[in-house]
């Protein structure tokens, strides 16, 4: 399995914006096969931040998801809403067990 924490930043007047096309995103996403998990988050104290959590069944997975319609569509439409480029940071699952993920 392959888990990323997509860090985001984004500018105050495009929040709504924002959370519109991630939610479009994230609802063709968790469609896709190899899409275990893609959770959104916005943090509690600063609304301009969020977290996309997306989990895959393997790296190739979302090699795949980048290739989609919604993702690109995403990219795009969202590239000028954000405050800083996006980061990421990649893990590997410990707990639950690969197996134990539906």
């Amino acid at each position: 399995m392959l888990i990323v924490h997509v860090q985001i930043q984004v500018k105050p007047d495009q929040i709504d914006a924002f959370k519109a096309a991630t939610l479009a995103n994230a609802q063709s996403s968790v469609k896709e096969p190899g899409v275990v998990r893609f959770d959104v988050c916005q943090q509690a104290d600063d609304p301009t931040r969020f977290v996309l959590v997306e989990i895959y069944r393997a790296p190739s997975d979302q090699v795949s998801h980048r290739e989609t319609s919604h993702y690109a569509t995403w990219r795009d439409t969202v590239a000028s809403m954000m405050a800083v480029p996006r980061s990421s940071i990649k893990y590997h699952n410990v707990f639950p067990s690969d197996a134990a993920w539906k």
